[in-house]
């Protein structure tokens, strides 16, 4: 009993330090974008408040074109993976053709493959197609999705087939039975695999870095990082500022819909 409570203690203790060692960036960038810029290394209670800082960095940099630009590039990603892995998923799942097994062991050895691995080809690919500095060329690597693909099929493998079989009677067809059967009762998985998705691509830096040679293809991540170049001069005020004009809808969204976010990530782990 002395043991485990031990054991329990010393992991209660371990976690609350790497929570707080996790958090720490953050709340140092929230106060050094809050206080004037003499405040940003040194810790005063009575420091002033100011949205200064956000004014200075919106300002500098086309933010509103940056978020417009990473808007497009997760939008774009999520409907071509939502679309082109639901179909996958479905004939893996439910359809027999010569050479599935094979197909689809194809499919998961993608899963091993880091993206960083095929960028040169990639880039070789996007600019024989014309279509360099555009956001259409970052998404187009990632319209296809192997883990997207192995989630849905075994989500819909653990769909009884007398829900199919009932569907067909009343009249729908292959495509109608997927979104009047399948697609509803997969819903959690698809919401859990989409805040996968957005905060990924959302994210991304080294691939749009690559492709993005103007400001009017730049996504959040890339227009972030010129800003906070020494060209810029290193004010970590405005920088943190900036970071968190970046980070901000995916931290309201968070704060806003977190008991959903976590119900659907546990109702896919249970399928």
């Amino acid at each position: 009993m002395h043991r485990t409570r031990f054991d329990l203690s010393l992991h209660t203790v371990a976690a609350w330090t790497l929570g707080l060692l996790w958090v720490l960036p953050l709340l140092y960038a929230f106060w050094s974008a809050f206080h004037p810029g003499e405040y940003a290394t040194r810790f005063d209670l009575a420091a002033p408040l100011t949205l200064a800082n956000f004014r200075t960095a919106w300002e500098a940099a086309p933010f509103a074109r940056y978020f417009l630009n990473t808007f497009w590039l997760v939008s774009s990603i999520l409907v071509g993976q939502l679309l082109l892995c639901t179909l996958a998923a479905y004939a893996f799942a439910r359809f027999a053709f010569a050479g599935r097994s094979v197909v689809f062991a194809l499919v998961l050895i993608q899963l091993m493959v880091m993206p960083d691995v095929v960028i040169v080809e990639n880039y070789r690919t996007v600019h024989a197609l014309g279509m360099s500095d555009s956001v259409a060329a970052m998404a187009l690597p990632y319209m296809a999705s192997a883990f997207g693909i192995f989630l849905l099929r075994q989500t819909f493998m653990t769909i009884p087939t007398e829900l199919e079989d009932a569907a067909r009677i009343e009249g729908c067809g292959s495509l109608g039975v997927l979104w009047r059967v399948y697609v509803p009762l997969a819903r959690p998985v698809y919401l859990a695999y989409a805040l996968v998705s957005v905060s990924y691509h959302w994210n991304n830096f080294l691939w749009p870095l690559i492709v993005s040679n103007s400001p009017q293809t730049r996504p959040l991540t890339v227009g972030l990082a010129v800003f906070a170049g020494t060209d810029q001069g290193i004010d970590w005020a405005i920088i943190n500022a900036a970071t968190l004009i970046a980070a901000a809808p995916l931290l309201i969204a968070f704060l806003l819909f977190q008991r959903q976010f976590v119900q659907s990530f546990l109702r896919a782990g249970i399928r």
